[in-house]
């Protein structure tokens, strides 16, 4: 009886296999509807189901696998054309199978599921009127004949099989190792009865070299199948390997670490072997759990043909990169997400075919999935074609359901609003359908991918489409990492998350302070920095002999001060109960080599807490919305002096800060300009823009604030610049003059927040027109 079991569960593993495989041919057979291959593939691969079935009592199901064998017997044969109608009766006879399946693993019988129905529908499109099935299903080719099956006449003079074996005589003519004469001799001796095999002949004789006999007997040696060169193993037996191979690699780098302190030469050497057959082993296993992202997206040409057709649209699926190989955990917990975004780009994405052809577009929607691998991780899109998110609209929702605020919007750009479809009971559906519209999903969805340390974003253009990207980690299990130092106490950092390492001394290199604020210039550019000491509530050092850490983490980009960063080495990331996950400032533990336990730092986390706005991505952010007013609560502001008045710049449009000397400031015809960089930098004061001119006598040099943009530069002039500030504030008022996109509170004092934009086009009329002309030659 247990052999039985056995034999069923085999069947059933199998069976699901087949069945999945089926469904991604008949969708391909709807395209192809002259496929001779993928008929006779699905053909065989039911063929076989009703066949072990039969021999396993499954009775209903044998009766169901043999009516859809029927149909496809039909359509091999050229009796009955592949229309859409009998590829939709084809589906829903596998649907019955699975079903059947199911119930089988269950309940170990075939329950109550109903097959008649099906069999019905596939007896009448059997029995369809001759005029619409005369037709053959494609022409047949002259020297192509069907594939011969257990009901078929056998041919009588069979195809060579590919990968036969070829004599090896032959083989060593062909090549010109030995000459025909010599193994025709060779050839006679054996039928003399000479016992010795025919390449022992020739080279005791010396009539061909060892070399090209052991060539052509390894070229002779037959290929191992397919089901030869698998096995199936259990998944828990693979995590049990991936366990004991995350012991090992803390053990080796403990044993490493003692061996190194002794320095017994002897030792080191052993240690490091050791340590390199840990690292392939390691590898090995990591590889037995990585598989290609198709097996998750092999299912999706089946779940769009359905959602399309219930929802009378056209859509073709593109996928690029299946390929790309996760985890299998990892796999396991994107496949509902994956799931649910492509639903919601068939649902909401794109549109009917006739507003379609009304806004010019073809009337058959495209849905890409891209995967590729970026910076240690796997980025997954979902790309449509289709009618784009409305950010207004977005941001209409999110005020109705009390999300933001409406004074908020204002000072968020277009990604931050769009963010807001990630929470929960946020949708704008007009109306709720079975797919989508109840506001369920996408939250469900971010969270679920930062469950495992992954994350989702989205980024929509109206009337052109969305993409939905997901980053996802390549493995949980072992990770490359920095072990840094912040007081007495030992941290963990990704090294996927880390750019560059910068040793600050004090003198040549300097942290700046701007109330309280800390910031760094990096090659020019102004880098905020967060101090792990205090995010982390510890006694705060001082800033010489430190490092940064240049972090990149939700694209954003920020400096981590450490102490100490130690040595880089392989972790083994253990989970957090729920006090630590609670705190939000660590992703895992680890044993380190020193047998300490090292928390492993959250760096997304880390952004999130210390309140730092994201860098703008200048490949993806439009001019003008990076170059909008500084509303809104939260933001980092550069505060300036413009005479006897206090002018705040947003961070963000910040690229460099700089001092000329006075003398340096030249004219073209009514604009000030200077060379920087190999430029023509154009200048606006803002105390002319302003009006805001000052008594105090002018220095030999003046303080700048460059924004660039592409390979566009502006300078915009201030007397002097104060400090960095945070605008918490919700006290504030509308401008009243132009230059300014209103004024607020902040640190005590009444500022005016500048209008960037009017600022940037006073210095140079033409700035967005060329910069944009300058992204459409690049992209």
């Amino acid at each position: 009886m247990e052999d039985l079991g056995e034999i069923v569960g085999e069947f059933l593993m199998e069976s699901h296999e087949n069945l999945d495989q089926i469904d991604r041919d008949l969708v391909a057979l709807e395209q192809e509807p002259g496929s001779r291959d993928l008929i006779s593939r699905i053909f065989r691969a039911i063929h076989t189901i009703k066949g072990t079935s039969g021999f396993l009592a499954f009775s209903r199901l044998e009766t169901l696998a043999h009516a859809g064998e029927s149909l496809l017997s039909r359509l091999r044969d050229g009796v009955q054309p592949v229309t859409p109608t009998t590829i939709t009766t084809l589906l829903a006879t596998i649907d019955g199978v699975r079903s059947l399946l199911e119930a089988i693993e269950q309940d170990g019988n075939e329950g109550d599921v109903d097959v008649d129905s099906i069999i019905t529908a596939v007896h009448a499109q059997m029995n369809a009127p001759a005029e619409t099935a005369a037709a053959p299903a494609a022409p047949a080719e002259p020297a192509e004949t069907p594939e011969p099956l257990e009901e078929k006449a056998v041919r009588p003079a069979p195809e060579p099989v590919e990968g036969q074996r070829k004599p090896l005589g032959e083989m060593l003519v062909e090549s010109g190792a030995a000459a025909p004469s010599d193994v025709g001799s060779a050839l006679q001796q054996q039928l003399e009865g000479d016992e010795r095999k025919l390449g022992a002949i020739l080279l005791e004789e010396g009539k061909a070299a060892p070399a090209a006999v052991t060539e052509a007997l390894q070229a002779q040696t037959p290929k191992r199948s397919v089901a030869d060169s698998a096995i199936r193993v259990d998944v828990d037996l693979l995590d049990g390997l991936m366990n004991l191979v995350g012991e090992l690699v803390l053990a080796r780098n403990q044993l490493v670490r003692g061996v190194m302190e002794t320095g017994d030469s002897g030792l080191v050497r052993s240690a490091q072997r050791l340590g390199m057959i840990t690292s392939e082993l390691q590898e090995g296993i990591m590889k037995t759990r990585m598989q290609p992202i198709e097996h998750i997206w092999s299912k999706l040409p089946r779940v769009i043909r359905d959602l399309s057709q219930s929802l009378g649209k056209k859509v073709e699926l593109v996928m690029e990169g299946k390929e790309t190989e996760l985890d299998r955990s990892l796999l396991e917990a994107v496949k509902d997400p994956l799931t649910h975004l492509v639903r919601n780009a068939v649902d909401h994405g794109i549109e009917e075919a006739d507003k379609r052809v009304a806004a010019g577009k073809s009337p058959e929607g495209t849905l890409t999935l891209r995967a590729y691998h970026e910076g240690g991780h796997v980025a997954v899109d979902v790309a449509d074609d289709g009618a784009g998110m409305d950010v207004n609209r977005i941001a209409q929702k999110a005020v109705e359901k009390g999300l933001l605020r409406a004074d908020q919007v204002a000072g968020m750009d277009k990604r931050e609003i769009m963010a807001m479809v990630f929470q929960p009971g946020f949708s704008t559906a007009a109306k709720v359908t079975n797919v989508s519209g109840r506001g369920v999903g996408m939250d469900v969805v971010k969270t679920n991918i930062e469950r495992i340390g992954g994350a989702v974003s989205v980024d929509s253009t109206l009337g052109e489409g969305t993409v939905w990207r997901l980053t996802i980690p390549l493995t949980l299990a072992i990770i490359q990492a920095l072990t840094v130092d912040c007081g007495d106490q030992r941290y963990v950092v990704p090294q996927v998350a880390v750019l560059e390492l910068v040793f600050i001394d004090g003198q040549s290199t300097k942290i700046e302070y701007a109330s309280g604020a800390p910031v760094y210039r990096l090659r020019g550019k102004l880098l905020p920095l967060v101090r792990l000491d205090r995010a982390l509530g510890l006694d705060v050092g001082g800033d010489q002999g430190v490092y940064i850490m240049v972090l990149h983490a939700d694209g954003r980009r920020f400096g981590l001060v450490v102490d100490r960063v130690l040595n880089t080495e392989e972790v083994v990331v253990k989970a957090l109960n729920s006090r630590f996950k609670d705190i939000g400032l660590y992703a895992g533990a680890t044993i380190l080599g020193d047998g300490k336990v090292g928390l492993i730092l959250d760096v997304s986390s880390l952004a999130r807490r210390s309140h730092l706005t994201a860098e703008s991505d200048r490949e993806n952010l439009v001019a003008t919305s990076r170059a909008a007013g500084a509303a809104g609560t939260g933001e980092r502001l550069l505060v300036t002096a413009v005479g006897e008045r206090r002018v705040a710049i947003p961070l963000d449009a910040v690229t460099r800060l700089e001092e000329f000397p006075r003398d340096r400031i030249e004219h073209a015809g009514s604009r000030e300009v200077v060379q920087y960089r190999g430029q023509i930098l154009p200048l606006v004061r803002l105390s002319h823009l302003l009006g805001a001119y000052s008594e105090v006598e002018e220095s030999d040099t003046v303080s700048v604030v460059v924004y660039s943009e592409g390979e566009r530069s502006v300078a915009l002039v201030v007397d002097r610049i104060v400090d960095i500030a945070e605008n918490q504030t919700t006290a504030r008022r509308e401008a009243e003059e132009d230059g300014l996109v209103g004024t607020a509170v902040i640190q005590q004092r009444v500022t005016e927040l500048l209008d960037v934009r009017r600022a940037i086009l006073a210095a140079d009329p033409n700035f967005y027109t060329e910069a944009a002309d300058e992204i459409l030659v690049e992209a």
